[in-house]
């Protein structure tokens, strides 16, 4: 897993991109008069609030627990997804109102290859920027850093778009072809703001791991048991970084607490070893007592 230290830097440069991209873009705009340019450069913008506000909360979230915090300020990253999300659709109806102005009063572009040049140097620096947060993000379960990445990478597709639909504007001199690549890009914005603030609030909302996850989980759990009878009652939930678990772990009511304890730090120790920032909480059940809760299916161990 990357180091925090690492994923700090790549969170601090986002901002230094996001500003030398903006920039670039609104060079581009300014030199067109495009407003599907002009789109595309607003959006820049949310991008620089964006990596500001992912600095931020990585800063948090990297905080060791304290007494006010007792499990970490893990979930700090997804209140700056969340945010980036609703910049993202206040930027798109940004969009929609230009769009409509331009609609109304079109107009040729002036200089366009010049400005079509730059957008695109632009949208390459995005590009492989994106991809190194992405991949980097997921290393290490960094939401934030994730959710700056795709957000640039939208930015990138939708770069994209306009520019093979302008370059199309210029060559048949359809002006209309301007806002209504203006407007699609702005439906698209909208379209990744939602996705982005939904993954958000499933982060907040204490979302267990996927299935195959929980599986994998279940197999660590069982290939480490040794001495134990079962186990019931296994819930996840992941926060940021970190993955917690817990589960009824029963044993031999004639066991020693020194004997179930040394079961239960060879399974946090498997887990641990597969599960970056993995906390883990057994409870220990003797046979005579355990009840498992209704509706539950008791794994047996080997």
């Amino acid at each position: 897993m990357p180091a925090k230290e690492t994923i700090a830097r790549l969170a601090a440069w986002s901002i230094v991109v996001a500003l030398g991209v903006m920039a670039l873009k609104f060079v581009a705009w300014r030199l067109t008069g495009s407003v599907a340019l002009y789109s595309d450069a607003l959006e820049s913008i949310v991008n620089v609030i964006a990596a500001a506000a992912a600095f931020w909360a990585i800063q948090v979230s990297h905080k060791p627990a304290d007494s006010t915090h007792q499990h970490g300020h893990h979930k700090a990253e997804y209140f700056s997804a969340v945010l980036e999300g609703v910049l993202i659709v206040l930027a798109a109806l940004l969009i929609i109102a230009e769009v409509w102005k331009a609609w109304q009063h079109p107009v040729a572009m002036e200089q366009p290859w010049q400005g079509l040049a730059v957008n695109a140097g632009a949208a390459l620096v995005n590009g492989t920027w994106a991809g190194l947060l992405i991949r980097t993000g997921r290393k290490g379960r960094s939401p934030a850093l994730v959710a700056d990445g795709k957000h640039i990478m939208t930015d990138v597709v939708t770069s994209v778009g306009v520019l093979a639909g302008l370059v199309g504007a210029v060559v048949t001199g359809w002006t209309v072809l301007d806002p209504l690549l203006a407007l699609i890009v702005a439906l698209n914005i909208l379209w990744q703001g939602w996705g982005v603030i939904g993954s958000s609030i499933d982060g907040l909302m204490d979302k267990a791991v996927e299935p195959q996850e929980h599986m994998r989980i279940r197999d660590i759990i069982s290939a480490n048991s040794r001495g134990a009878m079962e186990v019931h009652d296994l819930k996840t939930r992941i926060a940021g970084r970190a993955t917690f678990i817990e589960f009824h772990m029963v044993v031999d009511a004639d066991m020693s607490v020194g004997e179930s304890h040394v079961i239960c730090d060879r399974i946090e120790e498997a887990l641990k070893a597969e599960i970056p920032s993995v906390r883990v909480i057994i409870h220990v059940e003797p046979d005579d007592e355990a009840k498992l809760p209704k509706g539950t299916v008791a794994v047996p161990f080997a």
